[in-house]
């Protein structure tokens, strides 16, 4: 059993409440605990997963969050940024599976958020438990 937190960014509580319910279930059907922080944005997750690996009370993480394109730049800022943080500390060997929604519009992101659809939060946990075996492996 290993410890897993998801840490969200919290701004569309309807797609962050099905995207913690994917992960949620496929992290407790493997045995895992599991425990969810919330954060401002989506830029501040890679920060705080940082803060917590630095803590060793997690095995693993999840990313969960939801950046829909508007009308300025900041979409791309945003998204490409955070998926940079997350990826810089994965090749640090952190196991973290991203599960943070980059769409063009709230249809995109329900289908994508919803576990009876496409499940981005339960491919995230399943993703973060894949590297935390590698991990396991190769220690």
């Amino acid at each position: 059993m290993a410890r897993f937190l998801i840490v969200e960014a919290r701004f569309y509580d309807r797609f962050n409440d099905m995207l913690i319910a994917g992960a949620s279930s496929a992290l407790e059907a493997e045995g895992h605990k599991v425990e969810v922080l919330t954060v401002p944005g989506a830029l501040e997750i890679p920060g705080a997963i940082a803060l917590a690996a630095e803590s060793g009370q997690y095995d693993g993480f999840v990313a969960i969050g939801v950046v829909i394109r508007g009308e300025t730049y900041h979409f791309e800022i945003v998204a490409g940024e955070s998926a940079r943080g997350i990826l810089a500390l994965t090749m640090d060997g952190i196991a973290i599976g991203n599960g943070i929604l980059t769409t063009e519009n709230e249809a995109q992101t329900l289908v994508r958020a919803d576990p009876e659809q496409k499940n981005k939060g339960g491919e995230a946990a399943k993703a973060a438990m894949a590297l935390l075996a590698l991990q396991e492996k190769f220690a």
